[in-house]
């Protein structure tokens, strides 16, 4: 993998140490007034935003290798570096964390205890970006292990009335994932080790390890065991309906939009790129369980009465989407597979914020006691059919893009599972219109017809949201472009390892670019 260093300044080093600065200075303002204290930890979350949102504008555009790079040597005995990077695949991940981070502190903040809550939300933030930045091995388990301590205590601390029992259980499934992956770096650095007489844990140098095909199998499985709980994957998705629903609306914004896609990002950043034999090889075992995830999620989603549980088994079944575009092995489905990790976390992330306002009016998100929610407060009603018919997958919304994308790489190679998957589409306009129907439609009740509806400045929060879903629906094009050179670079890697060689849908950007990368070291 090409490494590109950028630019002197360290954009990237910043994003992460902003906003751990901020959790720190936000958890020592003792005796301070909450609206100071939300003022500066908004502040703080839109600052680092700025930074992701200059970083994305200075990439080069046509470049597949890693750009704004840094590496600290941290322990040089045991080959620990401080090595970060992004690609067309990472940076929107990083810019999708910036911009829900400020969002969810501004409309979804703590009614008890706000500071610590800020405190503990930024450093979810720094952990969240380190992780999609991080090229050192070791570097990114501190990261992904890291955010595991702050979104347990927002679930513990602020969440409902099983949130204890939600949190335990988040905790307890995630880490027990985890210990399987730092084992697997372990094992992994020391063949490397072993093969060439340097210890190290760089992404760009373990790449070039030699494993025999038992040994990448058993390696991919203990990484891909932590990723498929992350995500969460079906079958190990369990604590995420618990965790969704028991978590504070900001809570649950983060763990489905952004914590979530650390999984499937780790999928592809290090499976990929360190096991593609292991990955073409076991290829059809994890289609074939996101296929089971995309149809149970819907299937189980059609029978919840609770909004919050209702959209916990549609990120499954939209997670299960994912991993099929990923594991298609196309340009077409890993592309789309990118760009829906961005899109549900908009969509999801619109989902749980609205769900929040509801409950905030009406102490409840059970779908029985909400109908006739349209005529109070019409302006709730369409922002919440925007969101909807975009994790529907409605053309023109950005859902449509992402999905399509996803099915037609796979489609190219795996045309039954393609078609399976087509059904999820289907139980998605099902259970989704139920919902809303439920919810929003007949004539309310006296109590109902009392609802506020959304005040400006939380149309002003929810508006960001509502324009980004729309824009990548209807122009996603400068989104792809960034994307595709990162993929076609992976896909061409996979592709030399293992000597197989995919069909891909000729498109006005995809022959340059391939014939770019072939040449490509």
């Amino acid at each position: 993998m090409v490494v590109n260093q950028l630019p002197h300044f360290p954009f990237l080093t910043v994003l992460v140490l902003l906003p751990a600065g901020g959790a720190l200075a936000v958890a020592l303002m003792v005796n301070v007034r909450r609206q100071v204290t939300e003022a500066v930890g908004i502040a703080v979350a839109l600052a680092t935003l700025g930074f992701a949102i200059a970083t994305t504008v200075l990439m080069h555009t046509g470049d597949g290798g890693y750009q704004f790079v840094s590496k600290h040597v941290w322990a040089a005995s045991i080959g620990v570096s401080w090595f970060v990077g992004v690609d067309g695949i990472s940076i929107f991940l990083v810019l999708l964390a910036a911009v829900l981070f400020p969002i969810a502190l501004a409309g979804a903040r703590s009614r008890t205890d706000a500071r610590p809550f800020i405190a503990w939300m930024l450093l979810l933030e720094a952990a969240c970006i380190g992780s999609f930045i991080s090229l050192d091995l070791i570097l990114f388990f501190l990261f992904f292990e890291l955010t595991l301590v702050p979104a347990y205590f927002i679930i513990a601390n602020w969440g409902f009335a099983r949130r204890a029992y939600a949190a335990v259980k988040f905790f307890v499934y995630t880490f027990l994932g985890s210990a399987f992956l730092l084992v697997g770096i372990v094992v992994l650095a020391f063949v490397h080790q072993h093969q060439t007489g340097v210890l190290t844990f760089s992404l760009p140098a373990l790449e070039h390890t030699r494993l025999a095909s038992s040994t990448g199998i058993l390696l991919f499985l203990a990484f891909t065991a932590a990723f498929a709980v992350k995500a969460p994957l079906f079958p190990f998705h369990t604590w995420s309906p618990d965790a969704y629903t028991e978590a504070p609306a900001g809570g649950s914004m983060i763990l489905s939009a952004v914590l979530a896609k650390l999984g499937t990002y780790g999928i592809i950043r290090f499976d990929l790129n360190l096991f593609p034999q292991a990955s073409r090889t076991l290829g059809p075992l994890l289609l074939t369980l996101a296929v089971i995830g995309i149809l149970y999620g819907a299937l189980v989603a059609c029978a919840q009465n609770d909004l919050k549980r209702l959209v916990a088994y549609s990120s499954l079944a939209q997670i299960g989407f994912i991993a099929l575009g990923t594991f298609a092995l196309t340009t077409e489905g890993l592309v789309g597979g990118v760009l829906l990790m961005v899109n549900h976390g908009l969509v999801t992330a619109g989902f749980f914020l609205l769900i929040g306002w509801i409950y905030e009016r009406r102490g409840s998100w059970q779908v029985a006691e909400l109908g006739g929610l349209q005529t109070p407060a019409p302006i709730m009603a369409a922002a919440f059919t925007v969101v909807m018919m975009a994790s529907i997958g409605l053309p023109g919304l950005n859902g449509f893009v992402s999905e399509f994308l996803v099915l037609a790489g796979t489609f190219l190679v795996h045309r039954w599972w393609a078609v399976a998957a087509t059904i999820g589409v289907v139980g998605a306009a099902l259970y989704l219109l139920w919902a809303y129907q439920q919810a929003f439609h007949g004539k309310p009740s006296p109590s109902v017809a009392q609802t506020r509806d959304l005040g400006w400045n939380e149309r002003i929060v929810i508006a960001p949201l509502l324009v980004l879903i729309v824009l990548l629906g209807v122009y996603p094009k400068p989104v792809i472009d960034r994307i595709t050179p990162s993929v076609n670079r992976l896909v061409d890697r996979v592709e030399q390892v293992t000597n197989v060689r995919q069909p891909a849908v000729a498109t006005h950007a995809t022959p340059p670019a391939r014939a770019t990368n072939a040449s490509a070291p």
